[in-house]
């Protein structure tokens, strides 16, 4: 069967439904779609396709891992042995996705159609216009932002997505309270099921109670733990979720923006909330006065489940004696390995996120397709598993091994899809483009793993990359050259990294004296570990004879103490100490690495020093003696 196709520019062109697949002009593919964590199920964007037959799941050992602290709590969650979560909650920080502000417009935006409202944070929020007049049932979507809010106005919002990098938090006037089983909407009148919950049968039961049970003029939404609840048990959270809707409208009657109208949970609360049901095995918990707590809110919200809750006593950390520091050590990392010996490059940017997959060490045993299938079968499987742990999201392009098979590329998008149904946050899988590159995004709500624990390297300010020596040494020698000149001075002595100085003196001392002849002056350079490679430090400018004394810290026939720090580059035989910078060649020192010795300095040089270990020197003077006796 052919389709007409409503992309192209020449008027009647028809394409085989087969390239419009690969070249990526039909229908996405969609993934299982939950909402965040925050707002529990109130996203209801479409399952996975009915092309893709919903296989049931195997049954995996799930457990939650909270590490609980004062000012810092973090949740770990374990399928398997295998981490595929992770969250961290800061106490003292008020900016959370799902609080409730009263805010006050600071700025209106025609141009931008949006807001900037002032909640009380660092930075003003972002209120788009479609995101500006919940309370207006009909959302005329040709309404400008200057007709719903003005400056200095007054409006009730709540965080939609935290304050990313340098942008502040997105808002919404749309406001969703998550309970247990169920979501208040206040201003939707839309009653909407988890398409998580795969019977018919069960979602048309759980409908009917929430139509039944819905607020007048108020929405709900039934939460996938819902499934298999009785009305009483609905009603009952619909109960605590109208009181919370009612305290905040009470506060912002009576309170002056900015100001904090409802918190949402803390990460306790939360796990019990949003993650603790019948999947999961077991909830441990690390610290006595936390797991009392969890006991006590898990006796009103899953009674049922209370049994399933631990305390952890062990000498070493939770984290620790469980592996999840390691991993997360490994989730840092912009290389994943694949047990058939592939392996991903995950390279995250501001703007999207690419992966990368490679075959690596796998050679495969059979032909080529099947080495590529498998592989990209493995990584689809690591790459789910590596966006819920990461919490990457925005625009992701995955690249694949290529393939020619269409049924191979067909399945790995499936098995793809499969290893997504897991995730909480919103996937949607546009499939492949022309470059047979697979296109997905997942909702953004929060900082991914990698900005949350790392920041930006002051070095290389983000790039990754820095410049190399010999670039870092041209650019100094400029430096030197025009200090020189600026003073008229007979000698400088300039500290830099090793590696930059190795190249200032070049092999034997070359680029130094070629330096030198140049500027008709003497130059002493010194390295120096553990600086910036960029770093340049002009010690000593004036005489020689001050600046060379300055300069070498040692003279023939010293005798001193210093620790062999590593073996000689090109003689490993001979060990290199270091003296303010300056490097000591010791004579047979590669065997005393790591050990101080006693020294006599045999030659000095401007670069340099050789020396020899003193039991050795003594034993050449008694044998000098002994054979003066003779």
């Amino acid at each position: 069967m052919e389709y007409r196709s409503v992309t192209s520019k020449r008027k009647g062109f028809i394409m085989p439904r087969r390239k419009r697949r690969r070249w990526g002009i039909l229908p996405a593919l969609v993934a299982d779609n939950t909402a965040q964590d925050g707002a529990g199920d109130q996203s209801l964007g479409d399952a996975v396709a009915d092309s893709v037959p919903r296989e049931p799941d195997p049954k995996v050992f799930k457990e939650l891992l909270i590490n609980y602290g004062l000012h810092d709590s973090r949740l770990a969650v374990v399928e398997d042995g295998q981490l595929v979560e992770f969250y961290m909650s800061h106490e003292d920080e008020d900016q959370a996705a799902g609080n409730v502000y009263k805010g006050r417009v600071e700025n209106v935006l025609p141009g931008m159609r949006a807001a900037f409202v002032n909640l009380g944070l660092e930075k003003n929020a972002f209120l788009y216009v479609d995101d500006a007049h919940a309370e207006d049932r009909d959302k005329k979507k040709s309404r400008t932002i200057q007709d719903v809010v003005k400056v200095g106005q007054e409006i009730v919002v709540q965080i939609a997505k935290e304050p990313i990098g340098n942008k502040g938090a997105r808002i919404t006037t749309d406001i969703s309270l998550p309970g247990r089983f169920l979501v208040l909407t206040p201003y939707s009148e839309t009653v909407g099921v988890s398409r998580r919950i795969d019977s018919e049968r069960e979602r048309d039961r759980l409908r009917d109670i929430a139509e039944k049970i819905r607020p007048k003029g108020m929405g709900l939404i039934v939460r996938t733990v819902a499934e298999g609840m009785s009305q009483r048990a609905l009603t009952r959270d619909l109960a605590y979720l109208r009181r919370v809707w009612s305290r905040v409208r009470h506060k912002s009657r009576t309170s002056r923006a900015p100001q904090m109208l409802h918190r949402e949970a803390g990460l306790i609360a939360k796990t019990l909330r949003d993650h603790l049901d019948e999947n999961v095995d077991r909830l441990i918990i690390d610290d006595s006065h936390a797991f009392a707590k969890a006991r006590e809110m898990a006796q009103s919200l899953s009674p049922g489940l209370k049994g399933r809750l631990e305390l952890y006593q062990g000498a070493a950390p939770l984290f620790e004696s469980r592996g999840i520091e390691a991993e997360l050590d490994r989730a840092l990392k912009r290389r994943v390995w694949l047990k058939c010996g592939g392996y991903l490059v995950i390279d995250e940017t501001e703007a999207f996120t690419v992966i990368d997959v490679n075959t690596g060490k796998n050679v495969g045993t059979t032909d080529l397709s099947d080495t590529v299938l498998d592989t990209n079968r493995e990584a689809a499987v690591e790459i789910a598993r590596q966006l819920r742990l990461r919490d990457i999201s925005g625009i992701i392009v995955v690249d694949f091994i290529d393939m020619e098979n269409e049924a191979d590329q067909t399945e790995v998008i499936k098995t793809f899809q499969r290893a997504l149904r897991e995730d909480r946050t919103r996937v949607t899988v546009l499939g492949l483009t022309r470059l047979g590159l697979l296109e997905m995004t997942r909702k953004k709500v929060r900082e991914s793993l990698l900005n949350q624990m790392t920041r930006v390297c002051p070095l290389c300010e983000g790039r990754g990359h820095v410049l190399s020596e010999d670039v870092v040494a041209r650019r100094i020698r400029y430096r030197i050259i025009e200090k020189i000149r600026e003073t008229e001075a007979e000698a400088i002595l300039v500290e830099t990294h090793p590696l930059v100085a190795a190249h200032l003196i070049g092999p034997g001392g070359s680029n130094l004296r070629q330096l030198e002849h140049e500027i008709g002056r003497s130059v002493f350079i010194r390295g120096v570990d553990a600086v910036d490679m960029s770093r340049l430090e002009f010690v000593a400018v004036g005489r020689r004879i001050d600046v060379e004394r300055q300069a070498l810290p040692v003279h023939e026939g010293d005798r001193l103490e210093v620790e062999v720090a590593e073996r000689h580059a090109t003689n490993a035989k001979d060990g290199i100490a270091r003296v303010s910078g300056y490097v000591i060649d010791i004579e047979s020192g590669g065997g005393h690495v790591g050990q101080t010795v006693t020294v006599e300095i045999v030659r000095a040089l401007r670069t340099f020093a050789t020396a020899r270990i003193v039991h050795d020197v003594l034993m050449q003077e008694t044998v000098g003696l002994a054979s003066e006796g003779d």
